[in-house]
């Protein structure tokens, strides 16, 4: 692999959060180029439903959604599965300065020219975190341990 160059996560199965339908149809489309398996929801309560029902990998949401917006559904989330990577996707992200810190999520993306790269590079940070590869037993080596004085 070249310097820099980082392999692609295995494909995952991501749950994608939005209420505005012409954007959740082109971050699925980008995802499942990626190879994919996207279920939708366009609303807080709808995704939690199923999130609570699914296995999934991973949850990209919007922040501005009626009823529930993005944090109070990351927080929900948080409560069933404290340790579940989260991205939120915001056009208000710079404006209320909205970080990872501040709103609970894995990585906080501004809907800007950039969000695609930015997307992107998140999911496959994430997805790489949540499933290291470890070796198989065999290629494993013990730890060895330096005996003083011997």
């Amino acid at each position: 692999m070249k310097d820099g160059a980082q392999r692609s996560p295995a494909p995952a199965h991501i749950l994608l959060v939005d209420d505005n339908k012409l954007g959740l149809i082109a971050r699925k489309s980008v995802l499942e180029e990626l190879g994919h398996r996207i279920t939708t929801a366009v609303e807080g309560q709808e995704a939690l439903e199923l999130f609570s029902r699914g296995a999934f990998d991973l949850v990209i949401t919007d922040y501005k959604m009626p009823k529930m917006n993005g944090l109070e559904l990351i927080q929900r989330i948080r409560g069933l599965a404290a340790g579940a990577p989260i991205i939120l996707v915001s056009g208000y992200a710079e404006a209320l300065g909205m970080t990872e810190a501040n709103t609970g999520a894995d990585a906080v993306i501004s809907k800007n020219a950039n969000e695609v790269t930015h997307l992107v590079r998140s999911v496959n940070r994430l997805l790489r975190r949540a499933t290291p590869k470890k070796p198989p037993a065999a290629q494993r080596r013990p730890a060895r341990v330096k005996r003083q004085g011997a």
